[in-house]
């Protein structure tokens, strides 16, 4: 039996650039919500966003609070069905909060733009996005960030289908500690 490792076509970002650019993340964030009060509110979209969130959260050096939003778009496929929808919802309450949303891809815009309109539904005063990987390339949705939002990107990411570091494909490759290229042949 091949070891999931030898479905990788390559590694984009290894576990080692991973961390680092993640602390980057974590300082730059701690500098812009250190004077804001209440403190932030770190919300990760379930399931793919879970490790970049823990070691995102374990950095920063602010008091957090944390959560989770699930919403749902690709289903066991490659490809955004562009009507995402909210099956899991917060359970901290985000009115009048500066809301962090932390994302492990940007891809159509379609899941963003549409979990950053509800957590505005529930009172955020700001929502921020902080995304590990970007992918421009594919936004048919420009989204917009709420009140004095900022955007937080790991790396942009080219237009390939890509596994590792939380981000799957039919639930599976989450656990790679790195970034990669899934091959075709176990996609198609």
């Amino acid at each position: 039996m091949a070891t999931m490792h030898s479905h990788i076509e390559r590694v984009l970002w290894s576990e080692d650039q991973i961390s680092r650019r993640v602390s980057d993340l974590a300082s730059q964030i701690s500098a812009d919500f250190l004077a804001e009060s209440p403190p932030p509110v770190l919300v990760g979209v379930a399931t793919g966003a879970f490790l970049f969130l823990a070691d995102l959260v374990r950095k920063i050096d602010l008091p957090i609070a944390v959560d989770f939003v699930r919403a749902e778009s690709y289903g066991s496929g490659t490809e955004s069905n562009s009507a995402p929808t909210i099956s899991f919802d917060l359970k901290v309450d985000v009115n009048g909060h500066h809301v962090i949303l932390v994302e492990d891809i940007v891809d159509t815009g379609h899941t963003l733009s549409r979990v950053i309109a509800h957590l505005k539904s529930k009172g955020a005063s700001s929502v921020s996005v902080c995304t590990f990987l970007d992918k421009p390339a594919r936004r048919k949705v420009h989204f917009q960030l709420v009140g004095e939002g900022k955007y937080y990107r790991g790396f942009e990411c080219p237009d390939y289908f890509v596994v590792g570091y939380g981000m799957d494909f039919a639930e599976m490759y989450r656990n790679l500690p790195y970034v990669g290229v899934l091959k075709p042949e176990h996609y198609k």
